[in-house]
């Protein structure tokens, strides 16, 4: 027992270790002729410009263009997402072209452009979680810009139907689009057909499910934060840290991000990882074997991770990134999204096809942190948890 939990613990330090030095490259969002592919990642990184991606013809008057700043993989994910499907529908309807920017280090880009204080075109962010919020919220604490980065949404057509408890930013500059639960995903044809994921939280731990956990870091991941925000949950501020132990002890493997993380899973390193209850919408649609798309909601709870998205303070098209707004919390528009996002919808009354709830899973309890405790406590807990399990 002692040489399997010291080999776990050094292919613990290594994997964390790697990913939680290196800097995540950033790129420009300026156009470049030709879109390129990305791999999905849900980590940010430096905004050191070098490459990037837009897609629509830019035009010199930006009145009648809106220019659309999200994560790659909304975009040009090699599986599925709504970025084109959205571009379709909205310039079919309104006399505009819509042009995205997918910067490598996502929101990262665009605070840091405001930090040095250098102009960009993009008009609307979609794709913002709280975490982000309070990064952009404390760059302007310490002064380093004086203006908002985003402005207040105000009354917005169709925002009256957003489900209770998605919205979390108290400034009102967010409004959620969509949501995901984070979950376990396992794979019930490993061990001949005999696996199963455990139900809580403290049975993860036990030695049957050694060797057997694929996470992502909590420092560079959404996933990965998610999930470890789960655990404070489940364990308290004095106890978490100790789980974490335990679960290094046990075997666990963490990756930097989750795109790294699902191909190790995809490649049958082990039979469970950390991702969203959703899965089984994309491997529906891949026709993948549904029993290697399992999901478990430990201790019948998921982690909520609602996205938002928020118009630029400075955009030069206010009134159509306002209808872009509007336009994305329509019902037919959410179903849409939600489908090919792989997500929930933020409304309730979007209509989705019959069988996405067989494929897409709620859990019993949903799970959260509101924008107050993430902003007074969460650069302090993912700080502990890389002192401890990073600096290896």
């Amino acid at each position: 027992m002692t040489d399997a939990n010291g080999r776990s613990r050094r292919r613990f330090l290594r994997a964390v270790g790697a990913a939680g030095v290196a800097g995540l490259a950033g790129c420009s969002a300026e156009p470049v002729a030709e879109e390129t592919t990305s791999e999905p990642t849900d980590a940010g990184g430096t905004a050191e410009p070098t490459a990037g991606t837009t897609t629509g013809e830019p035009t010199e008057s930006m009145a009648d263009t809106l220019v659309v700043a999200t994560y790659p993989p909304f975009v040009n994910a090699p599986s599925t997402s709504p970025g084109a499907w959205l571009k379709e529908e909205f310039e079919s309807e309104f006399d505009a072209t819509l042009v995205y920017q997918t910067p490598d280090s996502e929101l990262n880009y665009y605070i840091e452009r405001a930090v040095q204080g250098v102009d960009f075109e993009a008009d609307v962010y979609v794709g913002l979680d709280t975490g982000q919020l309070i990064d952009v919220d404390s760059q302007r604490g310490e002064g380093q810009f004086t203006g908002p980065l985003f402005a207040e949404a105000g009354d917005i057509a169709g925002g009256d139907a957003i489900k209770d408890g998605l919205r979390f930013d108290p400034q009102s500059r967010a409004v959620p689009f969509d949501t995901g639960y984070v979950s376990l995903v396992w794979n019930a044809t490993m061990d001949g057909g005999e696996f199963a994921a455990p139900e809580t939280f403290e049975d993860l731990t036990a030695a049957e499910f050694g060797d057997d956990l694929i996470a992502q870091n909590p420092t560079t991941s959404t996933t990965g934060e998610a999930f470890m925000l789960h655990t404070i949950d489940a364990f308290g501020t004095n106890g978490y840290l100790d789980y974490w132990e335990r679960l290094q002890d046990n075997g666990i493997t963490v990756l930097g991000n989750w795109s790294d993380s699902y191909s190790a899973y995809l490649n049958e390193e082990a039979p469970m990882i950390v991702s969203y209850s959703t899965d089984q919408v994309f491997a529906s649609t891949e026709g993948q074997d549904l029993d290697k798309h399992q999901i478990r909601f430990l201790n019948d709870q998921g982690y909520a991770n609602p996205e938002g998205m928020a118009r630029f303070a400075d955009s030069d098209a206010p009134r159509l990134a306002r209808r872009f707004m509007e336009f994305m919390l329509r019902p037919e528009i959410q179903a849409g999204i939600a489908q090919r996002n792989v997500a929930f919808p933020a409304i309730a009354d979007a209509p989705l096809p019959e069988d996405y709830a067989q494929y897409a899973k709620e859990p019993p309890e949903s799970v959260t942190f509101t924008y107050d405790e993430l902003e007074a406590n969460l650069g302090t807990w993912t700080d502990q948890w890389a002192r401890r399990f990073a600096g290896g």
